[in-house]
């Protein structure tokens, strides 16, 4: 790509409307990394992680470039959303840096000093927001904040405030006025795509005042710009129109309050008719469906991409509910993923093979949360702006409902889990308690103490008992939340009770999955019922998500040692056995991952050994696995013959020699290390089996007894045959392998 190509056609900085001190900074930056691309591409780094990290690169590059908006989005937008703006700069910084230095020690060296001078340089650059645009975006908060009061038609304060505002943002005639319309729309129309009505009632409401002080810079030009946006929906901006300038702040007003009973269960989409997933199964930070979802200790769950870049930004805090975190450690969310799994097998969307792109990241809550912090600013006059999820309006809490009120609803909510016979009407009330205790801790804690787990167990048998599978998953996903934070609440126990009913088999596998990632919850399921129930799914005929849930929870609960000897009773070393040798790499790597957890324990380690055919299969996934997999065998073969002379021959016996030389210079990074060590182990057992002697011993022992030299013979035969056998009759000689002392290292 051309350097000067670039400058024009992508980065033009007279372009940018605002933060046009970061931008040029980055431009600078984006040119100098696009001008080596290509020499970094003719350098063709042939190794899988040179691929990847030329991809990686790319990608950094690509989100670089998603800075352009700060050329084409609305200023009144962009200032507002000042320190997400700051944030989306400082994410594409140190994806630069990641990328760059992946790839620095896999190019030539000329090349190299020049991507080391564009770290070094990124390194020394500072984003930062010019303090005179984020004050104008600080007004035209507190604009909005007090807009809202404005019941009567006495505008003049609102008018004044922006009007200084806009004129501040170089919006001071007609043609700006016309081209900051145009943009608000285009950021209408992101939200409207994105389904994030907060987001689009706040821009309707920046657009509803261009347009109502429009006047105020003598406008010259028509406000019909259809030609250059599309006209705003109505079921956000039809209340806009009517009754003038002076009645359109009331009927925004009271559009408003109507989105309080938006409802944001599963839809289609207008455009294509595209299913939207649910929230749950969306990341609360990029608006999209996750790849791999994870819990941050808030309980809340996001894409890791996302809040790993969250937390590398330096945050300590749940992005969406603001709560300090004790730790910034993720679990992986293994029920949410199968979750994903069976939503987009239902509505025919394929499944997320890597963490998707946002539109927009959801800069503007990032934006207000991180506001808050900093300034200490309070938003409570956005609480109508809140979409809230609830079905029932009759439900939903006032802004400011005491906490008597709040102790009045979680009451009525536990009466018809426990009185209400009608499954349908059970299910509104189940999916307002699912909702609430998704983001109020304070609500998971009460509800987890008072009776909720049991009643929300009675719900789940009777939509198991009827046969309604929405039901069921609307109960699961509810209990599911409350187990978040009540790991002791008699979950355990309850849930036993649906694993005797076949029809409930997947919620509660999801629900046992949740559960182990808690670490005081995995002794409680490794001394039940759950781990016969689990062992035996992964023998079943059964649905692959639910058995891959099995396999997930049997993982959790292998990390807990007090676990192995109960795994071992309910024969989990044969099943793991199975999977292994059947060759299907869905099960392979994790069922590896579980036997490596089991090599803890000694007697495990002889179960597994015994087993006729793992050591079989294990050699197997070593000639013909994916990398990760074979990675995992070799680091299992390694833990089991570690010590165990007896297993070192069966192994050796399977003619692995081969594929571990193979591994030592073609593996990743773990497996050369894992096979160099497991080569070595076996050189040093050799070495221990045959010691060297001088010819007099030899000539001395053979005269006394020659029956040792004879009967050693017969030993060294198997191997041999073992490995023509596998190796299509071209016999590897050991020997050869043990007088190339210094090709393998022993490294720890």
């Amino acid at each position: 790509m051309d350097n000067v190509e670039v400058e024009e056609n992508l980065f033009s900085i007279s372009d940018a409307k605002l933060h046009g001190e970061m931008y040029k900074k980055l431009s600078a930056i984006y040119c100098k990394v696009s001008s080596i691309f290509p020499s970094l591409e003719a350098a063709r780094p042939g190794s899988k992680s040179g691929i990847q990290a030329l991809c990686s690169l790319h990608i950094a590059l690509e989100k670089a470039k998603n800075v352009q908006h700060c050329s084409t989005s609305s200023k009144l937008y962009l200032a507002i959303t000042g320190d997400s703006v700051l944030l989306k700069f400082q994410r594409a910084k140190c994806a630069l840096i990641d990328s760059l230095k992946r790839i620095e020690d896999m190019v030539p060296q000329s090349i190299g000093w020049q991507i080391l001078e564009i770290v070094n340089e990124l390194e020394g650059t500072v984003f930062s927001l010019d303090l005179f645009e984020k004050q104008v975006g600080d007004e035209i908060i507190t604009l909005l904040q007090n807009g809202r009061k404005f019941e009567e038609c006495n505008d003049t304060n609102e008018l004044e405030s922006f009007h200084q505002a806009a004129s501040r943002l170089g919006i001071s005639s007609s043609r700006a006025t016309l081209t900051e319309r145009r943009a608000l729309k285009k950021v209408i129309e992101r939200a409207r795509v994105e389904e994030d009505k907060r987001k689009e009632s706040i821009v309707a409401y920046l657009l509803h005042l261009m347009r109502k002080y429009s006047k105020l810079f003598r406008s010259e030009v028509s406000d019909d710009d259809s030609q250059g946006s599309t006209p705003c929906s109505p079921t956000v901006l039809g209340s806009l129109e009517d009754g003038g300038s002076g009645g359109s702040g009331c009927a925004f007003e009271r559009q408003l309050s109507k989105l309080n009973s938006f409802n944001f269960k599963p839809n289609i989409r207008k455009s294509g008719q595209i299913p939207l997933p649910p929230e749950e199964l969306r990341c609360p930070i990029s608006l999209q469906l996750m790849y791999e979802p994870v819990v941050i200790a808030s309980g809340q769950t996001y894409e890791r991409i996302c809040i790993e870049k969250w937390f590398s930004d330096g945050h300590d805090t749940c992005p969406k509910t603001q709560q300090k975190l004790p730790h910034l450690s993720l679990t992986p969310n293994y029920c949410v993923k199968g979750l994903i799994a069976s939503w987009c097998e239902q509505n025919e969307v394929p499944i997320p093979d890597a963490p998707q792109e946002s539109l927009d990241l959801n800069h503007w809550r990032l934006a207000l949360s991180a506001s808050e912090t900093a300034n200490s600013r309070s938003m409570d006059n956005f609480g109508s702006l809140e979409v809230n999820e609830s079905e029932n309006e009759s439900l939903c809490p006032q802004e400011e409902v005491s906490e008597i009120n709040v102790l009045e609803r979680y009451q009525e909510f536990l009466s018809v889990l426990n009185e209400e016979e009608n499954l349908m009407e059970s299910s509104k009330v189940v999916e307002q308690i699912r909702l609430l205790l998704k983001d109020d801790e304070e609500a998971r804690i009460f509800m987890g103490a008072n009776g909720f787990v049991e009643g929300l167990l009675r719900f789940l048998e009777s939509a198991v008992h009827e046969g309604n599978a929405m039901a069921l998953e609307i109960g699961a996903m509810a209990l599911f939340n409350l187990a978040v934070n009540n790991n002791s609440s008699g979950v355990i126990r309850l849930l036993e009770s649906m694993i005797s009913n076949s029809n409930a088999h997947e919620a509660a596998t999801a629900l046992y999955l949740n559960l182990s990632c808690l670490e005081q919850a995995k002794s409680i399921i490794g001394s039940s019922k759950a781990v016969l129930f689990l062992v035996q799914l992964l023998g079943h005929e059964t649905d692959a998500q639910c058995k891959l849930d099995a396999l997930h929870t049997l993982y959790n609960l292998s990390t807990d040692h007090s676990n192995i000897l109960n795994l071992l009773s309910a024969g989990i070393v044969n099943h793991l056995q199975s999977l292994v040798v059947s060759g299907d790499h869905t099960w392979t790597e994790k069922s590896i991952t579980v036997l490596i957890n089991l090599t803890s324990s000694e007697t495990a380690k002889e179960e597994m050994v015994s087993a006729s055919d793992l050591i079989t299969g294990l050699a197997s996934v070593l000639d013909a696995g994916k990398p990760i997999e074979q990675e995992q065998a070799v680091s299992c073969l390694l833990l089991l013959c570690n010590g165990n002379e007896k297993c070192s021959q069966i192994v050796l016996q399977e003619g692995v020699i081969p594929a571990l030389v193979s591994m030592s210079v073609n593996g990743t990074t773990r497996g050369r290390e894992m096979s160099q060590r497991l080569l070595m182990l076996f050189r040093e057992q050799r070495q221990r089996d045959h010691p060297p002697a001088n010819i007099n011993q030899i000539v001395l022992e053979s005269s006394q007894d020659p029956t040792p030299a004879l009967a050693s013979a017969p030993e060294s035969k198997p191997l041999c045959k073992s490995i023509s056998r596998r190796k299509g009759g071209k016999a590897l000689r050991l020997g050869f392998l043990w007088k190339i002392k210094n090709y393998f290292v022993y490294q720890r």
